[in-house]
């Protein structure tokens, strides 16, 4: 989908069509933020916030400003996270994989140096991290986990994959039908090319499960892209096990 450019050097901002009135509000991102305007939700290397505009509530991420080499970098040479995490939502978007609705973005620079940037969404449908399977019980259990077996498989067979897939970074609702929804998130890491089964599986690994929880995965996932299921499963065993050891307590269910 095309994008219109709404403003010229040194701040640059886009949106999508049908947004076009949002660009005031866009532009006074750096100053809602420095007064800490909204609904603060993350705030960590990147900060995220809800705020609203005309009724509605967007969320709006905030980049860290980066260090000078970066500044350069982002200024002549490489997209930034912001325009990357709009370009992969509708790249995500246009192969059924779901991610929040993306409106925009703008970039400061100060001179020839970048910045910061600030990337807009709509309020996600999924009130559910990833996360929360291991702090509350959920009836639908089996079916996110199936459910995220079959995105990434569609997803690895389109050549994409999310190098930030962790435990945030996926959201999910049970619809009213009882289908599962699912929304990724923080999009500005993807990598674009072939994904056999071992990068696939590895590719998992950031994920906590129990061994039932990758049994689950493995299945969908094997499925859709014609692989052996038990091969699948071992490799996403044995990927997680190589990550680094979590928080005592943090997800109890991490035991086998």
């Amino acid at each position: 989908m095309k994008l219109t450019r709404l403003s010229a050097h040194p701040t640059i901002l886009e949106l999508l069509p049908g947004y076009e009135k949002m660009e005031g509000f866009l532009l006074s991102l750096p100053s809602l933020f420095q007064q800490e305007k909204g609904q603060l939700i993350h705030d960590g290397r990147n900060q995220l916030r809800v705020l609203e505009f005309e009724g509605e509530k967007y969320v709006v991420k905030a980049y860290r400003k980066p260090f000078f080499i970066n500044r350069l970098i982002y200024g002549f040479f490489r997209p930034s996270k912001a325009k990357r995490s709009l370009e992969n939502a509708l790249l995500l978007r246009s192969i059924g994989v779901g991610t929040p609705e993306p409106i925009g973005y703008i970039n400061l620079r100060n001179g020839f140096l970048f910045t910061r940037s600030f990337f807009v969404t709509r309020i996600s449908t999924c009130p559910y991290r990833y996360d929360m399977l291991f702090q509350q019980h959920f009836d639908c259990e089996e079916k996110v986990l199936r459910e995220i077996g079959r995105i990434t498989a569609k997803m690895h067979e389109h050549g994409i994959s999310h190098l930030d897939y962790g435990r945030g970074n996926i959201l999910f609702n049970k619809m009213p039908s009882g289908e599962i929804r699912l929304e990724l998130v923080d999009l500005n890491r993807i990598k674009h090319g072939p994904v056999d089964m071992v990068r696939g599986c590895k590719n998992l690994e950031r994920l906590p499960a129990t061994a039932q929880m990758h049994r689950w995965i493995a299945e969908e996932y094997a499925k859709i892209r014609h692989y052996d299921e038990e091969q699948c499963f071992q490799l996403m065993r044995k990927f997680r096990k190589t990550q680094p050891a979590q928080e005592p307590n943090e997800f109890p269910k991490e035991t086998t």
